[in-house]
């Protein structure tokens, strides 16, 4: 009888580990509140277009699936995969360049940040360098000038530092670097305080509209060889061009572009993934009628990443829509 009894107790016993072990799904191993189903999107600022557009997307997602998104405001790129590194989220916004920072450990990131990977690239965000002098048509002109280059450490100042080395002109000592945001940048130049300024953003970019309703604003354009030398090294770029119209320029303007990309912790559920950009890219239409940035979207773009891999889900998607994207 002791002997049964005994055997029983490690039957239960394994069974209990059994069942601890099978509970993959349940949540990621660092203690997060993730359960299969539910996702945790966080975004930006909430006056920003992450949070705005996210909220929509979450909306969108939780009615024509069985995943429910929830989109949560936050600091932006650096602070989301933080965010996710950390287990309070599963997805996030993210600029393409900090996310190649955060994922080889350079620039914004001491170290590379492990277990997230790329879940979709929405639409681009132009590096903008806005002057009001004529004369500067070349990003070789700013040698010896004062420019704005966004805030120190920020994604936009390494935009600018990229750009600048890849004309032969360093940041700390080629040029007078200031560390304004777009806004202050703005106001800057609207004073003469500054020659021009570095501006990360979709265009058109409210600073740079309120700028031009006072003033003749222009945009500095890159050369293509200077282009296509950026994008070898940093495959975060993209060539892009800012059309006339956008502020009344004098021609349009050939810049690069980094991307939008929502990313995912690896250990998020395959389905849930899947999910989430199923139920944005088969519902297009919808997400346009709620968000201008909607219209922006597209398969190509959004299958376009190679500096971090694709989550299993995406990769699922996209690959029944004819795209094969790279995966861990």
């Amino acid at each position: 009888m002791k002997k049964k009894f005994s055997l029983l107790l490690c039957a239960l016993f394994l069974l209990g580990l059994l069942t601890a072990c099978g509970s993959g799904d349940s949540g990621p191993s660092d203690g997060s509140s993730y359960t299969s189903g539910n996702l945790t999107f966080t975004t930006g600022g909430d006056q920003g277009t992450y949070y705005a557009l996210g909220s929509v997307l979450a909306g969108q997602v939780s009615a024509v699936t069985g995943t429910t998104v929830t989109a949560i405001t936050s600091g932006g790129s650096q602070a989301n995969i933080l965010a996710l590194s950390d287990g309070d989220a599963q997805l996030g916004f993210v600029q393409s360049d900090v996310m190649s920072y955060a994922y080889t450990g350079t620039n914004l990131f001491d170290t590379a940040v492990p277990g997230f990977s790329t879940v979709a690239a929405l639409y681009t965000e132009q590096v903008q360098i806005v002057t009001l002098d004529p004369n500067l048509k070349s990003v070789a002109d700013l040698e010896g000038k004062t420019v704005s280059v966004g805030d120190a450490g920020s994604g936009t100042y390494f935009n600018a530092v990229d750009i600048l080395n890849a004309y032969g002109i360093d940041a700390e000592n080629d040029i007078n670097p200031v560390y304004e945001s777009f806004g202050t940048s703005a106001d800057s130049l609207q004073d003469g305080k500054i020659d021009a300024a570095f501006v990360v953003a979709g265009a058109p970019t409210n600073a740079i509209t309120s700028l031009s309703a006072t003033k003749n604003v222009y945009l500095i354009s890159l050369d293509d060889d200077h282009i296509n030398a950026l994008i070898a090294s940093s495959p975060y770029y993209s060539r892009n061009v800012i059309p006339a119209a956008t502020y009344a320029l004098p021609g349009d303007v050939t810049t690069v572009a980094v991307g939008a990309v929502v990313v995912a912790r690896d250990d998020a559920s395959e389905e849930d993934v899947y999910n989430f950009v199923s139920g944005v890219f088969e519902n297009l239409d919808a997400v346009a009628a709620s968000h201008a940035k909607g219209e922006e979207l597209s398969l190509d773009f959004a299958a376009s990443v190679t500096s971090v891999p694709y989550h299993p889900g995406a990769a699922r998607y996209f690959a029944e829509k004819g795209f094969e994207v790279a995966t861990k």
